[in-house]
């Protein structure tokens, strides 16, 4: 096999792959809309809570 099949293997599978993710989203959005919503909250509110935690060690360190 070249290295040039090899690599179009790769990017159809990385393709498969994406579209696969996409429609196991939508499904679990249109199946289960209200523990989807809660989901992404769930990660919303990690995400700030990581970032003001950041935000809280960079202030400490130039602090003093």
């Amino acid at each position: 096999m070249s290295p040039q099949e090899t690599g179009l293997i790769a990017v159809n599978a990385k393709k498969l792959l994406t579209f696969a993710g996409i429609a196991l989203v939508l499904f679990f959005v249109i199946a289960q809309p209200g523990q989807a919503a809660g989901l992404v909250g769930n990660i919303v509110g990690f995400l700030r809570s990581s970032a003001e935690s950041v935000i809280t060690f960079v202030s400490s360190v130039f602090k003093g």
